[in-house]
């Protein structure tokens, strides 16, 4: 059977760091003495320091504005399809920016089969596809596929889909790109446990190639794990007032109790600790924690992910190929690695794979 290779990824993020402004912001809001005093003392320990948005913060930094006018306002949030028309207009730019850092040449430019896209963050058609084929100046006879709503671990199903790909047309180059403008979807609440959810995210891009050409990491094995019982702590909605998000404080105790017979199914007996190459899903500082007491994972097996959720936060479906892109600038041949992503269900997909 045809091996599929990861052969290399590009990443991208806007440039406006919004995370400090964040805080301000949505400290003033909580109108609890109590809930505010913990939200800022949550934000002190969440392990992020920046946080990038297609929304440009003001000179205050209690206010995000684009600009059309003010997008957050007290009292007038926007509904979802203002919330969409700046989706449309934002994540091109994002994508051809990703796209462009990715190098790709002008042969393979012409060998490009299909175009695998991930985002759960925004919908429109033509989309985020047609925008790549357009950017690239692809075949017009490129097959495409929109993963969408799948939230945080989508990226994993890209890549599990080239793999098929590759496997059962060895000539083919897939090229996946994964973007999600997450701070989008910022919702006006008093509740503490929601609020604390949107400190995490933020938007980014990535885009890479898979083929059958050896090089980057080989896509060894995957494996999905649905955790009974967990469905109602992880949901992802469409509403009049945009897409809300439902993060459980519970998550983080739930994988730390699941993910060992996790790695049991998956890991062939290896203690997770003599795999050299870890990329965990930097959902929050508390879930890097989990993963890793609950594998036993020695700390610097767990960096890469620490810094990227340091430097950008949570992504949703492009954070997991940000720590695989930082991985990849790290490795050595034939180390071994596994990658874990985490979203709705509650969901964990897993990869195998080793660098050649």
């Amino acid at each position: 059977m045809t091996a599929a290779y990861l052969n290399r990824i590009a990443t991208a993020a806007p440039e406006n760091d919004v995370h400090l402004a964040f805080i301000e912001f949505a400290g003033e809001m909580l109108k609890d003495q109590r809930s505010r005093a913990l939200f800022r003392r949550m934000a002190e320990r969440s392990g992020i320091a920046h946080r990038f948005s297609c929304l440009q913060p003001e000179n205050q930094p209690s206010s995000f504005s684009v600009p059309a006018g003010d997008f957050y306002t007290r009292g007038n949030f926007p509904g979802t399809g203002r919330r969409m028309e700046l989706f449309e207009s934002a994540a091109p730019p994002l994508a051809r920016c990703a796209l462009d850092r990715l190098r790709i040449t002008q042969e393979e430019r012409k060998r490009i089969s299909h175009i695998l896209v991930t985002c759960c963050t925004g919908l429109n058609a033509p989309g985020i596809d047609f925008a790549a084929i357009d950017h690239l100046g692809l075949s017009s006879s490129v097959e495409r596929t929109v993963i969408g709503f799948m939230g945080c671990y989508a990226a994993m199903n890209a890549l599990k889909l080239a793999r098929h790909i590759v496997r059962s047309e060895p000539g083919a180059l897939v090229l996946i790109v994964n973007l999600e403008l997450c701070t989008l979807h910022f919702q006006e609440t008093q509740e503490l446990e929601q609020v604390l959810s949107f400190l995490l995210f933020g938007d980014g891009c990535a885009a890479c190639l898979v083929s059958s050409e050896p090089r980057g990491f080989q896509l060894d094995s995957f494996r999905t794990f649905i955790l009974p019982g967990t469905s109602d702590l992880i949901t992802w909605t469409i509403r009049d007032k945009g897409f809300d998000m439902w993060l459980s404080g519970k998550v983080p105790n739930q994988i730390g109790k699941s993910i060992g017979g996790v790695w049991e199914q998956c890991g062939g007996g290896r203690p997770a600790g003599t795999i050299p190459l870890w990329a965990v899903h930097p959902g929050g500082r508390t879930i890097l924690d989990a993963v890793g007491q609950g594998l036993a994972l020695p700390e610097p097996l767990m960096q890469p992910s620490r810094k990227i959720l340091e430097g950008f936060g949570n992504m949703s479906s492009a954070t997991i190929m940000f720590v695989l892109r930082e991985l990849m600038q790290l490795a050595q041949s034939g180390e071994q690695g596994c990658a874990l992503a985490f979203g709705p269900g509650l969901t964990a997909e897993t990869l195998l794979f080793h660098a050649v």
